[in-house]
């Protein structure tokens, strides 16, 4: 005696409806909101990355120059640290690879400097005075390395 018995299908109420269509233009109003935020986030982002890279290229040129300064004004010490701050920054910018700030022909450039590495440090460990010539030519051959930039030309340093 069991009889099929088939559910007869309702209709959502009006206030369902409406709270569903609610919901919906909601989700549509905030997602109008969140893509323009989210694409100057982006921007923002790409335009920090860019100038975290120049200012670590920046720093590293700055290292150089003021090595040369400190050696030829006698400060040798100073030298020494800035001279090795310099190594140590460019090694570790040519060892990020692509995600460097020098393009592969610049990291190949600069590659060659690490040779006198080692020489400079001790000359100004020692303070002579020849160091100073060394650093100086170490500081060319970079610019030259790098594309002849000084920051300024690049939009990295301000203009005087």
């Amino acid at each position: 005696m069991s009889e099929d018995v088939e559910p007869v299908p309702t209709k959502p109420t009006p206030a369902v409806r409406r709270y569903v269509i609610y919901a919906g233009v909601l989700l549509v109003v905030f997602l109008l909101g969140l893509v323009p935020m989210w694409l100057q986030a982006r921007a923002s982002a790409d335009r920090l990355a860019e100038a975290e890279r120049r200012l670590t290229l920046a720093g590293m040129q700055g290292n150089l120059a003021s090595a040369a300064i400190d050696a030829r004004r006698g400060d040798y010490e100073p030298a020494r640290q800035a001279v090795s701050q310099f190594f140590t920054s460019l090694r570790a910018e040519i060892d990020k690879g692509d995600t460097s700030g020098f393009t592969p022909a610049q990291r190949a450039g600069v590659e060659p400097l690490f040779a006198g590495r080692d020489e400079i440090i001790t000359l100004l460990a020692r303070s002579d005075p020849a160091s100073a010539d060394r650093l100086s030519d170490l500081y060319v051959a970079y610019r030259k390395a790098v594309g002849g930039w000084s920051g300024s030309e690049r939009g990295i340093l301000p203009r005087a």
